[in-house]
Parts: C-alpha cells; sequence; structure tokens
C-alpha cells in the first residue's frame, strides 16, 4: 500500500496507459479522480473501482475545464497528493511540412498546453501543502525522434524539458516532478503511431526494441507507483526511460 491516504489525479485516465497507472494506483491505496475526455469510459472505470475512485470529464487543453478539474477533486477529496499528466495525442505519420496546423494545434494543446494549464492550478495547493508529486508522461519519441512523427516528439522533448525545469524550481518547495518515456504500446495511439496496424509494420517496430515486445498499460503503472510514492523522495527532475531499451 505505498499510495495509501494519498489522492491522485491521472488525465487520460480511462484508457491505455492511464488506465494501467490508475489500476496500480488503486492497488496501492490511493484514491483516484479518473479525468477524461470520455466521460463514458470515465464513468465506467469508476464505477468498477468503488468510492476510491471518481470519474471528471475534462478537455486539458482548456483552462476552465482544468480549473473546474482541481476544484471538483478538493472538493471531493480534500487534497492533492499526487498529479499525472498522461493525456495525449499524436498526428499521423507525414512529412513534416505536410502535417496541417489543425492536427499541430491540436498536438501542441493537449500534450504541452495542458502541463502548463495543471500546474497552473495545482501546483498552487501543492505549495500550500509543502509536499506533492508530479508526473508527466513523455515519450521515447523526445529522446530519440524517429522521422514523420516530427512536431508529436517536439511535444514530448518540451515535456522532458519542462519536467526538469519544473523539478528545480519546485523542490525548495517540497514537490518532486518526474517523466516516463514510453515506447510504445497496446493503447488506442498504437495505429496512430504506426501509420497501419499489419503484421509486417509491428514487426519492423518491434526490431527496434531490444526487449522484443511493445510497453504495457502495467509497466507504465510499475513505473508511475515508484516515481510518485515516498520510495522515491529523492528523486525529481528525472525522464524515466520504460522503453526496453528502445533509446540505447
Amino acid at each position: 500500500m505505498r499510495l495509501k491516504d494519498k489522492v491522485a489525479i491521472v488525465t487520460g485516465g480511462a484508457s491505455g496507459f492511464g488506465a494501467g497507472i490508475v489500476k496500480k494506483f488503486l492497488e496501492e491505496g490511493a484514491r483516484v479522480v479518473i479525468a477524461d475526455i470520455n466521460a463514458e469510459a470515465a464513468q465506467t472505470a469508476a464505477k468498477a473501482a468503488g468510492d476510491m475512485a471518481m470519474a471528471h470529464v475534462v478537455d486539458v487543453s482548456k483552462d476552465e475545464s482544468v480549473a473546474m478539474l482541481a476544484k471538483a477533486t478538493l472538493e471531493a477529496f480534500g487534497k492533492i497528493d499526487i498529479l499525472v499528466n498522461n493525456a495525449g495525442v499524436t498526428h499521423l505519420p507525414s512529412a513534416l511540412d505536410e502535417v496541417s496546423e489543425a492536427d499541430f494545434d491540436r498536438v501542441f494543446s493537449v500534450n504541452i498546453k495542458s502541463v502548463y494549464l495543471t500546474a497552473k492550478h495545482i501546483v498552487p495547493h501543492m505549495k500550500e501543502n509543502g509536499k506533492g508529486a508530479i508526473l508527466n508522461v513523455a515519450s521515447t519519441g523526445g529522446v530519440s525522434p524517429r522521422p514523420r512523427l516530427t512536431w508529436y516528439n517536439a511535444s514530448k522533448g518540451w515535456m522532458i524539458t519542462a519536467t526538469k525545469g519544473m523539478a528545480v524550481e519546485l523542490a525548495p518547495q517540497g514537490i518532486r516532478v518526474n517523466a516516463i518515456n514510453p515506447v510504445a504500446g497496446e493503447t488506442p495511439l498504437l495505429k496512430s503511431f504506426m501509420g497501419e496496424d499489419t503484421p509486417e509494420v509491428r514487426a519492423k517496430f518491434l526490431s527496434t526494441i531490444p526487449i522484443g515486445r511493445f510497453s504495457t498499460p502495467e509497466d507504465m503503472g510499475n513505473a508511475a507507483c515508484f516515481l510518485c510514492s515516498d520510495e522515491a523522495s529523492m528523486v525529481t527532475g528525472v525522464a524515466m526511460e520504460v522503453d526496453g531499451g528502445r533509446c540505447i
């Protein structure tokens, strides 16, 4: 029960890596707000978890929506100990000069602006309490970019830099900030990353991962649990690669 008595918000918590993080946090005793733009999925996940979880519909790219997320969490649970910025989107694999402005703006808003907005509305509470843990779900793409995903890769590189800057600035207030860099996994975004989901494309992608498999929601949950727990009290500003050796 490494997260007993902790209250956590997980954005994009109703599916994929976010669902794996939510599951692990609940197993470790945390009360979790499953924050997702998909209302039905969030409510289904929260119902399955019982009294330890609450669903909240949020658009992480909108200031007012994130403000309501923070307000609702504090009203329900009285505090926020852990924030996981997991919600993310990508553009389809394309030449960098052929990605539409609308797709670029969507990636920027969801992957980058959301980290600013959650910090704006949740960090003041953590400062007041003198403690907190923030985890940003970045990507191996931010460390070892692949062609045709340039603007997605850049958004995750920004997230890694933001993690380090936040960690240095917030450490004196007792707030730790870390990131995890997953390699592609069995999530709703996998097909978007690969462009098409065929045995041949999968085999080619897997050949770049020394351990020889995609990452799983359970892998992310385990890494997130450690970094957000008191066991990692001396760990801040780290972007942990959970990638089976992809970035070596």
